[in-house]
């Protein structure tokens, strides 16, 4: 059969743009669209508005620790509509980019809502293209709880536009999405408090990284009230929220921010039309080649719910492309050391196992944990401790997780993630010889195993 495109595309996120481009690039016909954004989530209401505005919320510690160094400053000023305008002059020109990306590489950009009509058939704005496969990137969305005033709260979609900072903002949820946005408020000057329901943050993370990010923030002045949700909210006569708790105290404020998870934005595609089938989460069931139960539909990305980052979006598109247009480049995506970055002030950077998941493998696990004063706070009044840790292996002495929190703990992560991935052992860490004086140099002295 003669089909319009050999890939038709729903949803122009950092998935689908990949697996589109490389399709394009590999000789195929190619089309995507899209009828929200171009970029998706990441660019628009995710990962890069997020940095700007943590990166922000950071200058108030710099202004506060340039004392120590000799610096005098006036008076200092925040204007959250100056820095709302300038992160959303900054999306636009990543929109273009994007827009040039896919029609310079040969993709016909389609700028609608897509549905399918059958498994083989899409309709974009009244108009139907056949496709011989066709790969749905269509990414998550947020998701409030069904209580009683959800509609006063506001989820991350909402937050890069508010048009003011708020004065008191809860924050609910135990997620890096909650964390994150709870430092940005905070440091940007709001007055924060952020509610979990369960005993401590970040569930899944390293216990030594949640424990010692929550004493951080405690220091800081940052409000964590865990063990704590809402029942209900209302809205009062002076436009004020008041947050009723399910221990039955009550929180005033001017907005309630919710990150309580994300779920697949399946919204009228019309799936009821094709064989795709959900796994029990609600997310699209796929193997390990991004095949549906329907064989000429593929899925990827959040839409799947398996590693909602967007670097992994990238590695799956690319998978994608290259298994249906150029096998012999083809190699699976590996979900083994995945290094993650937590944009918290202070920042986490992570990759490999965890102290629990390497104990719960069975692994006989050493432990070696620094905590310290940075070198740049000894001059000020600041006492913010990083802490270092690696997990390895006792038997093979192969590193098998790294885990930080401190400043540009991200950056240091990311190296560390290539020698993790090429197995490194502890033996070739205390082999390597630092760079002094620098923060990193840390994870290549620690000498000597934590007692457990």
């Amino acid at each position: 059969m003669n089909y319009d495109f050999d890939l038709f595309v729903i949803g122009a996120g950092s998935g689908g743009v990949r697996a589109a481009r490389f399709a394009a690039g590999f000789g195929a016909k190619v089309a995507v669209a899209e009828s929200r954004y171009l970029g998706g989530t990441c660019v628009n209401v995710g990962c890069v508005p997020k940095k700007l505005l943590v990166y922000g919320a950071h200058f108030a510690e710099d202004f506060e620790q340039a004392h120590g160094f000799g610096w005098t400053l006036g008076e200092a000023q925040f204007d959250w509509p100056t820095l709302i305008a300038n992160k959303n002059r900054e999306i636009e020109r990543l929109n273009g980019i994007y827009r040039n990306l896919l029609v310079s590489s040969g993709v016909k950009l389609l700028e609608g809502h897509a549905r399918f009509v059958d498994a083989h058939h899409v309709e974009v704005d009244g108009q139907r293209y056949s496709a011989e496969r066709v790969l749905i990137a269509t990414g998550g969305w947020p998701q409030i709880p069904d209580i009683p005033g959800r509609e006063h709260a506001i989820t991350s979609n909402e937050a890069f536009f508010l048009e003011q900072l708020p004065k008191r903002v809860l924050v609910v949820g135990g997620g890096y999405i909650a964390v994150e946005f709870a430092g940005i408020f905070h440091g940007l000057g709001a007055q924060t408090t952020l509610l979990y329901r369960r005993e401590l943050f970040l569930r899944g993370f390293d216990g030594s990284v949640r424990k010692h990010l929550a004493e951080e923030l405690t220091k800081r002045g940052l409000d964590l009230q865990f063990n704590a949700d809402i029942a209900r909210i209302d809205k009062q006569a002076d436009g004020s929220l008041l947050a009723t708790l399910k221990d039955g105290r009550t929180l005033s404020a001017d907005c309630i921010f919710y990150a309580t998870g994300r779920r697949p934005m399946l919204d009228n595609l019309g799936l009821e039309n094709t064989g795709v089938a959900l796994n029990k989460d609600g997310f699209i069931q796929v193997d390990e080649q991004f095949q549906t139960s329907d064989p000429s539909i593929l899925a990827l990305g959040d839409v799947i719910g398996r590693v909602q980052l967007t670097p992994v979006a990238l590695a799956e598109g690319m998978a994608v492309a290259r298994r249906l247009f150029k096998p012999e480049q083809y190699r699976p995506v590996d979900y083994q050391h995945i290094p993650t970055a937590v944009f918290s002030l202070p920042n986490i950077g992570t990759v490999g196992l965890s102290e629990e998941q390497a104990r719960e493998q069975g692994h006989d696990v050493q432990v070696f944990e620094s905590r310290f004063r940075p070198m740049k706070l000894t001059l000020t009044e600041c006492q913010e401790r990083t802490l270092m840790k690696l997990v390895v292996d006792a038997k093979t002495d192969k590193v098998l997780g790294c885990h930080m929190v401190g400043p540009d703990a991200g950056e240091i992560v990311q190296g560390l993630a290539v020698a993790l991935k090429a197995g490194a052992t502890k033996q070739l860490f205390d082999e390597t010889i630092g760079v002094h004086p620098t923060a990193a140099e840390e994870f290549v002295t620690m000498r000597t195993p934590v007692d457990r």
